[in-house]
Order: structure tokens, then sequence, then C-alpha cells
């Protein structure tokens, strides 16, 4: 079969993360299944999306081991089999946390990271010229699907106090499953001997400072120093999307849940932006800048959302939320291209799975703020948290040094 343009890869490989990143959507759908469930708390409900994003660094590595054995058809027809059966399960909750946990969190969790592997590590093959922007346009994908499926979950579940999610979860079960056997048909790699366009650089291709496999790449104190700074700021944005709905709920508490879905939801569409945007400025600027930015726009949507809940104004949280997923947009991308960057493309879907399991740890940042919720009973220990993570990020960014180029 004749290869398409590349950027019909890339144009299938959004739409398969637009499909998986529905599991981004959990800061609605929490709110929904807890009006179903008033006796489950907040820190109860937190540990599912701590075991989505676990579960899904376990998918994300499995893939990473077994890329060279597999081809991506069936990477994608696999990941159907699965997110089918986890949705499944999920529908099937009654008065059991166990059940969400196991559909949702686990299954669910696990099946989304093995098709994002799959798809970074096949779509990006294509673009070793554009490895930041291609990681933004690919992963907006992934972070504005919880805003489109947060609005169609809201609508088709509202949190009435009935248990009509779990219809809509059998729903997206058989969504899944069939976006992504038809991509999966599409989908594949580049030969061996393809070379990316090249008619219209202005220059040449910056090439990786090393190109080294995963047993070296973590012997690097570099790719540690990188993998904490992932760790702590990941955090921040985790933090802030667990919790979103809550801390809109706080503020305007006289706000219909369709409308803080709205709110939430630009979370997601502004952390797509900034995907690409940070992804580009990779690209141009490298990851210092990248970085650093990513830490100080963090802070100002941290002090906005101080302000929102200070003043009991709504407008402040539209707009801290806003700046808040615009900042979060700048990890993924960077994760993808400083792994390329840094350690080379040879080795590039194993050493991508590694650093992603920087979610494992930080996926516990949601849990720990649920926690300090029910604790508190407010959300200023949310927003305090975030502030922590980001500072502890700019410590570990000044040690951050890209390694020496080797001659080739």
């Amino acid at each position: 079969m004749k290869s398409l343009n590349r950027w019909m890869y890339a144009i299938v490989g959004v739409i398969v993360m637009l499909a998986v990143g529905m599991i981004y959507a959990w800061s609605t759908m929490s709110k929904t299944i807890s009006a179903s469930h008033p006796d489950w708390t907040v820190a109860q409900l937190s540990l599912t999306f701590t075991l989505v994003m676990a579960f899904f660094c376990v998918g994300c590595l499995v893939a990473g081991v077994l890329a060279k054995k597999m081809n991506a058809k069936v990477f994608l027809f696999v990941s159907a089999i699965m997110l089918l059966a986890g949705f499944m399960v999920a529908s099937m909750t009654e008065n059991s946390l166990i059940t969400l946990y196991l559909g949702f969190g686990v299954l669910g969790g696990f099946g989304s990271g093995f098709t994002y592997n799959t798809v970074m590590g096949t779509i990006s093959a294509w673009f070793p010229d554009k490895q930041g922007l291609l990681s933004g346009i690919m992963l907006m994908g992934f972070g504005i699907s919880s805003f489109l499926i947060g609005k169609v979950f809201a609508a088709l579940s509202p949190a009435d106090g009935t248990d009509g999610w779990t219809g809509t979860f059998r729903m997206f079960a058989i969504l899944l499953l069939v976006v992504l056997v038809v991509c999966g048909l599409i989908i594949k790699k580049p030969g061996p001997d393809y070379k990316p366009p090249a008619a219209t650089k202005k220059k040449a291709m910056r090439e990786p400072a090393l190109d080294i496999n995963t047993g070296k790449m973590v012997r690097k104190p570099v790719f540690w120093l990188y993998y904490v700074w992932a760790i702590v700021i990941s955090g921040v944005g985790l933090v802030l999307l667990s919790q979103a709905s809550g801390i809109a709920t706080q503020v305007g508490p006289e706000v219909s849940s369709g409308n803080i879905a709205t709110v939430v939801g630009l979370i997601s569409i502004f952390n797509g932006i900034g995907r690409v945007c940070f992804g580009a400025l990779y690209d141009k600027k490298g990851y210092k800048l990248t970085m650093l930015l990513t830490m100080v726009i963090n802070i100002i949507a941290a002090l906005i959302l101080i302000f929102a809940l200070i003043s009991g104004q709504f407008m402040f949280i539209i707009i801290g939320f806003v700046v808040g997923g615009f900042a979060y947009g700048g990890v993924t991308p960077t994760n993808s291209a400083i792994i390329s960057d840094f350690f080379g493309r040879t080795y590039y879907p194993l050493n991508f799975s590694i650093i992603n399991t920087n979610l494992l740890i930080a996926s516990f940042a949601s849990t720990i703020a649920g926690r300090l919720f029910d604790m508190s009973q407010s959300y200023m220990s949310t927003i305090f948290m975030m502030i922590v993570l980001t500072v502890v990020g700019f410590v570990v960014f000044f040690g951050i040094r890209r390694p020496q180029q080797v001659s080739k």
C-alpha cells in the first residue's frame, strides 16, 4: 500500500489521541459519579484518577518494551479490546468502588497508556525534524479530548444523583473500539530508508546529543534531574486537573454543573494549545526557555486561583484555569522532545516510556490534594500544594544540562 503524506498519519494519530484522552475527563466524570454516590469521599474518588495515571504509565512501559516485537496495528487492536473491557467493567459499578477502580482505573489507564506510547512512537518517526511541534500537535489531541468528552459526558449524564453515567460509559466503550480499530488499519511507521522532506528546510536538522539505549540513559544524572522535574511539574497539572470541578464549585456554588464542566474544559483546551506552543518553542529555542516559562506560568496561575478563592469572583477561576491549563501544556511535549533531543531516536519508544513513568509518582499528587481538601474543607490547600511543587521544579531545573553531543 502506498504511504500517505506524513501529515495524514499525524491526523490519524490526533484522532486516536482524542479518543483515548477521555481518561482526562475524570474531573467532570467524578462530579456526576459523586452525586450518585454521596457516601464516597473526594479522596476515594481521587484514587481512581491516581490509578488511571499509574496504569497509564505501566501501559506506556509495556508498549515501549514490545515496540520492536509488534507493529502499530496490533498494538491498537489490543488497546481497543482493553479499553472496551475497561469501560464496560466500570459501567457495572453499583455500590462498590472496586469495580470503578478496576475498569476505569486499571484497564482504562493501561489501555490508554498502551495506545499513547504506540501512537507517539509511530508518528514521531515521520517527523525527526519537528519533534517538539509534532509532540505538541499529537498531545493537543490528548489534552483537548477531556474538554470534548467532558461536555458530552455532562450532557448525557447530568449530576442528578442517578446512575445514568453507566450507560454513557458503555457508549464510550463502543466508540473507543470503533476508532482504534479503524485507525489501526491506517497507521504505520515509515520504512528504514525514509528521509523527512528537505526542500524547504532553511538549516540542517539538529542532531540528538546522544543516541543511547535505556540502560545507559538511566545512568546519566541529567536523566534523573529531568525525571524529578517532570514529576513535580506534572504533579502541578494533575492536581489542578483532578480538583478543578471542586475548586470552581467552591468559588461559584450557584454555577450549574453544565457551566462548571465548560469552565473546567478550558483547562483542556488551553492545555492543548499550550502543548503546540511549547512544542514549537522547544524546536526554536530549546529546553531551557521552554521549562522556565512552564514554571513561571504555573506560579501565575496559582496566584490567580488564590485571588479567586479569596475574592469569590468566578471570573478569576476562568482566568486561572486558562493560564494553568496553558502551563500544564508545557510538560508533555518537553518530555517527548527532550528524550529525543538528549538521548536519541533509535531507542525512543522505550526511553519515552521510561520518562512517562514519572506519572506513577506524580499521580499521587491528586490523591494527596483530595486528602488535603477532606482535612481542610478548602481548596486553598490545593493551590499551595501547586506552588510548593513548582518551587521544587525551579530548584531541580538549574541542575539540568544538555549532554555533550557525540561526533558522528
